[in-house]
């Protein structure tokens, strides 16, 4: 596939100043795509985490997880979910509610954490003791020059950029440390190949407001209520997506245009998701919101969502309600 970041999201040309076969396998490929497209599993009544793990399960587990248990792993398992985690915050709780999530909704994939250095062996320890896998990253940063647009605590999600050298997975499925999962979403591996999957994000927040979208009240979520003024803004934008979740194929050729990107790109207010988006502008496709369900969505645009089939929930924070 192609990927480009050459043409730049219509929001990003004025950044604020304070802050990417044969018929037979098509038949395939587009049998599962409805199969996806009509997964329909019913939101638990109860929305309880999974077990704990008991400390003599947890005990064996950690026992077990060793370097060589590692590197055994992809031999079990080809396709993986992963998430990120920095620093000694609670954040590594929502990763703990993350693989019970995964645990109770009976996943057979395993959940594999890139952390960063600062994250202290007391989190390492617990996240082992949870059946994850632990990968330690170093970070990515943008040029030291070129951070003045980004918002603070968005710099650091640049490191996620890391997680396309895990190779020895040929699919994985990424998921922030805030989102909890409900139902099995397994069945999403079985995407056809070439692609980048994720949820189309809202506009309609003020984390947005420095933007033509938001200031002329259009959002991607009803396109068809505000008209785009080409005249005035030029074409109308390219879908944009939320990047808490998506799903994507590790490939160290990716991993390095992606670190050469990222050298010659101007920084963003939203860090590495619009980097994301611009660099994959061309292969993304949308998935149902049923899979990133951001609570904003609730309230911004309910038409949009179906409670009853909600897979996923991203607990992000929401502003300007």
């Amino acid at each position: 596939p192609h990927f480009s970041i050459n043409r730049p999201l219509p929001y990003l040309q004025n950044p604020p100043q304070s802050h990417q076969p044969n018929q037979q396998s098509k038949q395939k490929e587009k049998k599962r795509y409805q199969i996806f497209l009509h997964s329909s599993n019913t939101v638990p009544t109860s929305l309880q985490m999974a077990p704990q793990i008991t400390p003599t399960s947890a005990g064996a587990l950690a026992a077990k997880t060793t370097t060589a248990t590692l590197a055994k792993q992809p031999s079990i398992s080809k396709c993986a979910y992963v998430t990120f985690l920095a620093g000694n915050g609670d954040y590594v709780k929502g990763v703990v509610g993350l693989a019970k999530g995964l645990r109770k909704a009976k996943s057979k994939y395993p959940l594999v954490v890139a952390i960063l250095p600062d994250v202290p062996q007391e989190h390492r320890r617990i996240l082992v003791s949870q059946g994850c896998i632990v990968r330690e990253i170093e970070p990515v940063s943008p040029p030291d020059n070129q951070t003045e647009f980004a918002m603070a605590y968005y710099v650091i999600n640049y490191s996620k950029l890391r997680i396309w050298k895990f190779v020895e997975y040929s699919r994985m499925i990424y998921l922030d440390g805030d989102i909890q999962v409900f139902e099995n979403i397994d069945h999403l591996f079985d995407l056809p190949d070439g692609h980048f999957y994720a949820v189309m994000d809202c506009f309609c927040e003020k984390t947005w407001s420095h933007t033509p979208q938001h200031k002329i009240g259009y959002c991607q979520q009803r396109p068809d209520e505000v008209d785009w003024p080409v005249e005035k803004l030029g074409p109308k934008p390219a879908l944009y997506f939320n990047a808490g979740m998506f799903v994507y194929e590790p490939s160290l050729t990716i991993y390095d245009q992606l670190m050469k990107k990222l050298k010659v790109t101007p920084p963003t207010p939203f860090a590495e998701q619009d980097f994301l988006n611009m660099f994959f502008r061309d292969v993304y496709r949308p998935i149902p919101n049923v899979y990133n369900l951001v609570l904003a969505m609730l309230w911004r645009h309910p038409e949009n969502v179906q409670l009853e089939k909600v897979k996923v929930v991203h607990y992000c924070a929401a502003t300007g309600i």
